[in-house]
């Protein structure tokens, strides 16, 4: 915190070294784009007297005392050339000068990004982009390119634990690569309370249904990736952790090929391979590329095999038309090696009792879009996907726990049968945004609205008995599936939002937005022996509406502050989930609530980068687990609607270099801090847990981190510091099958570094660097039941080549 009061106190001190002078001298004049279009908040700055102007709503600008004489001035905007122009100024007279600003896209260790606004890997989302308003919302923006990280190996503390209180899941060590992401003490396995997207469009299997991510891109694919917190439920659906957005690399646009090659090896048998081309021809822009990876495990039976494609083709019509196509691939092969007892992970934590779990999860995405400019200032877009996916899985039936071994029967001479769960998906997820700006009294407002329709379909069949043996082996063998169903779900949505500017510092931007959504579930299950017949419909009407605020304070720093409201709604799906331990209560009910957020962020120079900010987030009928006892004074977890919970407290991300705020450029090498910090006091209040922790849930997370460069040689060293949580409402400390209980805190290091000699870099790294141990999920399912330890020290070593 100390860091936090530091930059604060340095803040407000430049904020007031801003000053003028007077002389006998009046210039005026305008900062437009190379469309015509005005820059607000341009900066117009005087060389000889350091007297700087910001331009107004319609892009103009004034001195009213300027020396008389030749006088050198410069405009500059973030995601623009500057622009230096020359004039003699007389006295007593008053003369125009205008300027014409061309965009400008970097791409480098130090990164701004037209449309984002970015230092050094990490920063926040423009006003709109893409046919979205983000005026007024808490986002992030993290630049790939930028950062030293184990992108190989899509490490999420290196990357996406830049944005504060970011909670993972950490599974990869036990044979499950796709970890899950949560917020605010939202929970983050598989990340089922957030949007997950790529290049805008929806990459879950099923929106409400089954939101859970089992595929996601590899990092050395993405440019960056987009975080927008709760106010996202406008814009993207109702989800309480807002949305992640991962935009991959578009071809060069300067050459017709260009091909990249990236090879890792590391610890345990880890290899990846990542081959990519790319590149422009007329009015063509095109990539793709194709990763390998495969690892032996750092436990005993967790190696995995795994395949991802993808390939994006983009016709540029004219200036006003575009269309893409883009497919996205996964072929994976998964070895879990099961969840432990807390005996066993104290014992050992890289040991594991299960050799017979197996998972697969096939994933196909076909999405077109397209861009449209109606005008100047109006654009359309259109973004749709299509999935046919997979998930398959055959285990040793969860029931006992983690204790319970799974090992050869004397009475039979074989291994117990194995359960098989499979689920297919196919889904259809299309949305429509108008996006344009209009003018009230000369001042600049924008509009947006969209449409969303969602079709999906879901077969899941569990309880399949399975084979005695030790391979991936989906086949029956005796019977079916205990239970067999189809789900549907449809779902039409609609809203929209304004950004009203009341001069050109203040906006105001409400919204709305309403959901129709239409869920049923036919097929049969089994209650104990009995089989029991499934049809069943519902039909929701969802209404949502928000509203956000921002008040400019300098030209690169606003208040930013919103309100919306937030929904969960529980599928069938939800109540019959494959491979749990837990009973699930029947009557689940929907969860509401609403994310509040009040901040204030930016950049001073090209030194300082801040977001400071807190939070508040109401969640009605949370879904959670609880720890019951049965008429034999048993102990079991049950799933239901536990009770209402709120989560509050701060966010801080401080990014400072000290050599750029003192204007030094050392010979010896460059040096930059950050730390991402979130206190969240996450709980219940209302029920017989009132008081208790949310699931989950750490009270604090703080990672801070030191970049130093030289030349072409730049590294990384990242602490991260994440405290207990509890697995469940009770806040039980202790279970005898390990599903629930207490998650220690955690302090985790991780030290990257990379070396860049032309179109060639090395990248090495260790990962957990002290060889912590720890664990960061108990799970009443796969890949447990159990504590799932997360990965220990790990060393890797890549080479990436650019012709």
């Amino acid at each position: 915190m100390k860091t936090i009061y530091f930059v604060a106190l340095l803040f407000f001190v430049v904020l007031q070294s801003v000053g003028a002078s007077g002389q006998t001298a009046k210039l005026m004049g305008t900062v437009k784009d190379s469309t015509g279009n005005p820059i607000a908040f341009a900066i117009v700055k005087v060389q000889e007297s350091k007297a700087v102007a910001n331009t107004d709503a319609k892009g103009k600008y004034h001195f009213d005392n300027l020396p008389a004489g030749k006088t050198t001035l410069e405009a500059n905007e973030l995601g623009y050339k500057s622009q230096t122009k020359t004039i003699i100024l007389k006295t007593g007279e008053t003369d125009i000068l205008d300027f014409v600003l061309n965009p400008e896209n970097i791409e480098m260790h130090e990164v701004i990004v037209k449309g984002n606004i970015s230092i050094n890997g990490m920063g926040h989302l423009a006003e709109s982009s893409d046919g979205i308003i983000y005026s007024g919302k808490k986002t992030e923006v993290l630049v790939l390119d930028s950062m030293n990280a184990n992108t190989a190996q899509n490490n999420p503390r290196e990357v996406l634990g830049r944005v504060p209180g970011s909670n993972y899941s950490e599974t990869e060590g036990s044979g499950f690569p796709s970890n899950g992401i949560g917020f605010r003490g939202l929970n983050p396995t598989q990340s089922i309370e957030t949007n997950m997207r790529q290049d805008g469009y929806n990459i879950t299997a099923d929106l409400y249904g089954y939101p859970e991510s089992y595929y996601l891109p590899p990092l050395e694919a993405v440019d960056r990736i987009e975080v927008t917190r709760g106010a996202a439920s406008l814009a993207f659906g109702p989800q309480f952790g807002g949305a992640v957005n991962y935009v991959i690399k578009r071809g060069p646009s300067d050459k017709p090929f260009e091909f990249t090659t990236a090879e890792t090896g590391g610890s345990y048998g880890f290899f990846n391979s990542f081959n990519a081309i790319g590149g422009t021809l007329k009015k063509w822009n095109y990539y793709a590329y194709v990763q390998y990876k495969g690892v032996e495990g750092w436990r005993p039976n967790s190696g995995v095999q795994q395949v991802l494609g993808f390939a994006r083709v983009e016709y540029a019509a004219d200036p006003k038309f575009k269309i893409g196509l883009e497919y996205s691939l996964l072929r994976n092969t998964i070895h879990m090696p099961g969840g432990l007892s807390d005996a066993q992970y104290n014992e050992n934590a890289d040991q594991s009792f299960r050799s017979r779990n197996w998972l697969s999860s096939p994933w196909n995405i076909l999405a077109l879009t397209s861009e449209y400019k109606i005008s100047p200032k109006t654009t359309l877009t259109l973004k749709s996907a299509l999935n046919i996916s997979e998930r398959n899985l055959v285990w040793r039936n969860e029931d006992g726990g983690p204790q319970t071994l799974d090992s050869i029967s004397p009475a039979t001479n074989s291994y117990v049968p194995r359960e098989v769960e499979h689920e297919g998906f196919l889904s259809s997820t299309t949305e429509l945004r108008l996006l344009t700006e209009y003018n009230i009294a000369g001042v600049k407002q924008i509009f947006t609205a969209g449409v969303r329709y969602f079709a999906g379909y879901m077969k899941r069949q569990e309880g399949g008995p399975g084979s005695t043996g030790g391979d991936f082996d989906m086949n029956l063998y005796g019977g079916k599936y205990e239970n067999d169903l189809d789900f549907y779900t449809h779902n039409l949505a609609i809203y929209a939002e304004n950004t009203f500017h009341i001069g050109y510092r203040f906006s105001i931007t409400p919204g709305i937005r309403a959901e129709y959504l239409q869920s049923s579930a036919k097929g049969y299950i089994t209650d104990d022996t009995t089989i029991v017949n499934v049809d069943r419909s519902q039909v929701r009407y969802i209404p949502l509406a928000g509203i956000g605020f921002q008040f400019r304070t300098t030209h690169t720093t606003n208040i930013y502050a919103n309100i919306s409201q937030a929904y969960r709604p529980t599928d069938y799906s939800n109540q019959t989930p494959i491979g749990v331990a837990s009973k699930i209560d029947p009557n689940l009910k929907d969860a509401s609530g609403y994310n509040i957020d009040l901040g204030w962020r930016g950049m001073i120079g090209n030194f300082l980068n801040f977001d400071i900010g807190g939070f508040y987030l109401a969640y009605n009928n949370r879904i959670g687990i609880e720890t019951l006892m049965d008429a034999d004074g048993n102990p079991y977890t049950y799933r239901t609607n536990v009770a209402n919970s709120v989560s509050q407290g701060i966010e801080t991300y401080i990014e400072l270099n000290p050599f750029k705020a003192l204007s030094l450029n050392p010979r010896i090498g460059n040096l930059s801090f950050f730390n991402s910090y979130a206190y969240i006091d996450a709980k219940y209040t209302s029920g017989e847990f009132a008081g208790n922790w949310v699931e989950f849930a750490p009270s604090t997370i703080d990672r801070f981190g030191i970049t130093y460069t030289l030349k072409a040689f730049s590294t990384t060293f990242l602490i991260s510091n994440t405290s207990k949580s509890y697995a469940d409402a009770n806040n039980t400390i202790y279970s005898p099958d390990a599903t629930v209980g207490l998650i220690p805190a955690y302090q985790v290091l991780d030290w990257s570094g990379s070396l860049k000699i032309k179109n060639y870099v090395l990248k090495f790294g260790i990962n957990n660097l002290a060889d912590t141990k720890y664990f960061t999920l108990r799970t009443d399912e796969y890949p447990g039941p159990g504590i799932i330890p997360a990965i220990g020290r790990t060393v890797y070593v890549g080479f990436q080549a650019k012709f």
